[in-house]
């Protein structure tokens, strides 16, 4: 198959135009409708190789024409065009079988491309054909990954391919970068929603406890088993299972995760039957996988079986574009959860935020921003709301809390006698708690539910903790 004759569909003259002049130069045979209705009658009445529709046009829409099309004619390959590049557009689009996704305004070699790419791999409409998506609005991608940006586009695009089908998937990038946002955001648009999203992080769990939780354990298979515990394989029975730093998985368990993913069943530890599950596995690391298997800290045919549709989430500082994004809805986040009365940065501060170079990643800007949004008391964050980030801190997670309740517990300690150095931990403790407890108060105007949530503690230890420090209740009137 080659691509001969092409369809354009767009409600602006100026599109079309630019778009039939450039085909048509190339050799190609191009139609152009103004609006839905009439590029459906065209499909109809002609055979098209591509077509190119505008997401948003009157009548029928793009989406709606791609479904239209894959259902009359198998094999055509649909580009989309809009000038909305958002996460819910790309991913959508990806996921409805489109061969590829522009944004407007484009660079017409970016469309010479993507001609080239259909040119030499037209087979490729196939298979995005059979992984169209079944699932529609039930789960709103734009609140939870945020970015425009064209490294972001193509986490969209690959998104958007591998959630309607069932293959192993291995998400790669730094930390604080939203691997485990990516791994949602594949269950909850995959045929698997409905069905649990089960999240383990093979680094927080000590080695020897890390094969119980993930495969459970037969009551009496070891001192302390006084009943079956079903672990997280038979949990997420028919979901997902998402293995955070799937890197630092010990090797013997590795053996045995290569096992579940060939075998499709588990074995609970201190028992002998063989447990078939369905379950999907996401998997995610910071690291250099290669590197460890060429250090043999990996499994070789682990890596090869967990990495069969990689998705790469770039770092923050290579997607700064996406800044202003992040940091309005990061702020909406902070005025809705933390009850503070930010609106938004000063051009200043937007400009310092953008040039820091985010060693952390999105989660430290998500902390970045709560933490000025509760501390300032403007509704604009100024240059002077992010002190670390002025003074040249490699990080404003560990520079401006951290930092400075240490220079202040030095200087503090260096004024007090060796004896009375009595009970320290719990004076320290007593004294930041005070503080903490009373900022949360007032900024969730005393509600004891809302402020125990932020603060990740229970409503009546709370309740205990304003007793026990004395601290005085004020309810807005």
């Amino acid at each position: 198959m080659s691509i001969r004759r092409i369809l354009v569909a767009d409600d602006e003259e100026s599109i079309r135009w630019v778009l039939s002049k450039a085909l048509s130069k190339k050799g190609y045979r191009v139609d152009l409708a103004t609006d839905g209705s009439e590029a459906l009658a065209l499909f109809r009445r002609n055979a098209y190789d591509m077509a190119i529709l505008d997401i948003k046009m009157p009548g029928i829409t793009g989406l709606d024409l791609l479904d239209r099309f894959h259902e009359e004619k198998a094999g055509v390959l649909v580009v989309i065009m809009t000038a909305e590049s958002s996460m819910k557009n790309a991913v959508e689009a990806m996921k409805r079988g489109a061969y590829d996704y522009i944004t407007k305004p484009f660079d017409l070699d970016a469309l010479d491309a993507i001609l080239l790419k259909a040119q030499k791999s037209a087979q490729v409409t196939d298979e995005v054909h059979r992984l169209k998506a079944e699932i529609k609005d039930h789960y709103k991608l734009d609140s939870t990954i945020i970015g425009s940006s064209r490294p972001m586009q193509e986490v969209y695009k690959v998104l958007g391919r591998v959630a309607p089908s069932d293959v192993t998937v291995l998400v790669t990038g730094e930390s604080g970068t939203g691997k485990e946002l990516v791994a949602r955001a594949i269950h909850f648009n995959s045929p698997r929603l409905g069905k649990p999203f089960l999240a383990l992080n093979c680094a927080a769990i000590p080695r020897e406890l890390l094969e119980s939780e993930l495969f459970g354990f037969e009551k009496g298979a070891f001192t302390g088993a006084t009943e079956r515990k079903i672990g997280k394989f038979e949990q997420a029975e028919g979901g997902t299972l998402f293995l955070d730093e799937i890197g630092d998985m010990p090797l013997e368990l590795q053996a045995k995760l290569l096992r579940v993913l060939q075998e499709k069943e588990i074995t609970r530890t201190g028992g002998s039957t063989a447990i078939p599950v369905d379950v999907r596995i996401v998997a995610a690391t910071n690291q250099e996988l290669e590197e460890k298997v060429r250090g043999k800290e990996f499994r070789n045919d682990l890596y090869y079986r967990l990495n069969v549709l990689p998705i790469s989430i770039p770092a923050l500082r290579e997607r700064r574009e996406d800044l202003p994004l992040l940091v309005e809805f990061f702020i909406q986040q902070a005025r809705e959860e933390l009850a503070v009365p930010t609106q938004g940065c000063t051009e200043e501060a937007m400009a310092l935020l953008k040039n820091y170079s985010w060693p952390g990643n999105v989660r430290e800007l998500e902390n970045t921003i709560q933490r000025a949004a509760l501390l300032s008391p403007d509704t604009l964050l100024t240059p002077a709301d992010f002190p670390s980030l002025t003074t040249g801190g490699a990080s404003a997670e560990n520079d401006s809390l951290e930092a400075l309740i240490a220079k202040k517990l030095r200087s503090s300690l260096a004024q007090m006698e060796v004896r009375e150095l009595d009970n320290l931990y719990e004076m320290v403790l007593h004294q930041m708690e005070r503080p903490l407890i009373n900022i949360v108060m007032e900024k969730t105007r005393a509600n004891q539910v809302r402020a125990a949530e932020i603060l990740g503690i229970n409503r009546n230890t709370l309740r205990k903790k304003i007793q026990t420090l004395g601290i005085e209740v004020k309810k807005e009137q």
